[in-house]
């Protein structure tokens, strides 16, 4: 079968043909693909960015963690799950045996295997996965769509850790799929106010609108700060969500954010952070850290999606064969591209 996997530290990725997967073993499944997305985390792999030498020991590995299809096989032990089920996938693997699992909490998992970094994923014909892992599709969201809930699961975990409330003004910095899907959390949660920024992301600024959005700020046009307080007259924002992989934006966020606001990272960086820590301490700002998501926020992502399913489907913006798919990430690298969806 068509794969594309990371063979080896530096740029790149090799498309080629790889042997089918083994039927699954007790407590697993055979998914087969339909759609899978190119997400952030993909394309700096792809560069070999800093922070993805993790990636070395588990290599070749075939890559793709946001993937929804149709469950072609199980293993014994599966629970209720059954062949012929559309289901989206969770890319988090808790080891089950460290402190933190056997306390109940398996995002704190010390061991946690990655589908698609650690582990074989999505882009491919057919994966193994954990059948704990799968999550049914409501019958109203089809597997394109399936494929976002990885993202937008992301996107709600960020809003939930920020506690945005109802009435607030909230400022989310990068206009990408992570940003859109903060957005859309932000409104859902009930602020009032959705601020985003990009840097002559044209593209992405379209995909916002279509989304609902108006408030857009391009920091290509002039400073984040006189931008973001001339739309709000000069008052600050309650809450900043920052999905741009960029640390110096984290400074600037900061700048716009109210006394005891709240910032929340959930944008990957290469590089470290400068901050201004006096002004930090003297405004009693919380700076918090949101990376993937619990079960319980893929089923209310789910929920979401099942409500008004077509209202997400602007976040697509290409669909592409497997085989173009390093097509598909050039297209994601030069930011021509909100959501690019690859069909094995």
């Amino acid at each position: 079968m068509l794969t594309l996997r990371k063979t080896a530290a530096g740029f790149g990725l090799d498309l080629g043909e790889a042997p089918e997967p083994e039927a699954p073993g007790p407590g697993g499944a055979l998914v087969r693909v339909e759609h899978v997305g190119i997400c952030g985390s993909d394309v700096h792999a792809y560069e070999w960015t800093e922070g993805y030498g993790f990636m070395v020991p588990h290599l070749p590995v075939v890559m793709g963690h946001e993937f929804a299809g149709v469950v072609a096989a199980v293993g014994p032990g599966a629970g209720a799950l059954a062949p012929g089920q559309r289901v989206a996938v969770m890319p988090g693997i808790p080891c089950g045996q460290c402190a933190a699992c056997r306390r109940g909490d398996p995002r704190g998992c010390t061991r946690r295997a990655t589908i698609g970094l650690t582990v074989d994923g999505g882009f491919a014909r057919h994966v193994r996965v954990p059948a704990a892992n799968c999550l049914p599709l409501p019958d109203a969201v089809d597997t394109e769509l399936g494929a976002l809930a990885e993202p937008l699961a992301v996107g709600c975990e960020g809003v939930i850790t920020a506690g945005i409330g109802l009435g607030e003004t909230v400022l989310v910095m990068g206009p990408g799929t992570i940003g859109q899907a903060l957005a859309i959390m932000a409104r859902a949660a009930g602020a009032t106010r959705v601020i985003i920024s990009g840097r002559a992301d044209g593209p992405r600024f379209d995909v916002l609108r279509a989304l609902g959005f108006e408030d857009i700020v391009d920091v290509a046009e002039g400073p984040l700060g006189a931008q973001v307080l001339a739309r709000t007259g000069g008052a600050p924002v309650d809450a900043v969500l920052e999905a741009t992989g960029v640390p110096a934006t984290i400074q600037e966020g900061l700048g716009v954010l109210r006394k005891e606001g709240r910032l929340v990272a959930v944008g990957i960086h290469s590089a470290p952070l400068t901050l201004a820590l006096t002004d930090f301490v003297r405004m009693r700002h919380r700076l918090l850290a949101s990376h993937g998501a619990a079960r319980g926020t893929w089923d209310r992502v789910l929920a979401l999606l099942a409500r008004h399913p077509e209202g997400f489907r602007p976040m697509i913006t290409h669909r592409l064969p497997l085989a173009r798919g390093i097509e598909g990430f050039e297209l994601a690298r030069q930011r021509a591209a909100s959501k690019v969806m690859l069909r094995p």
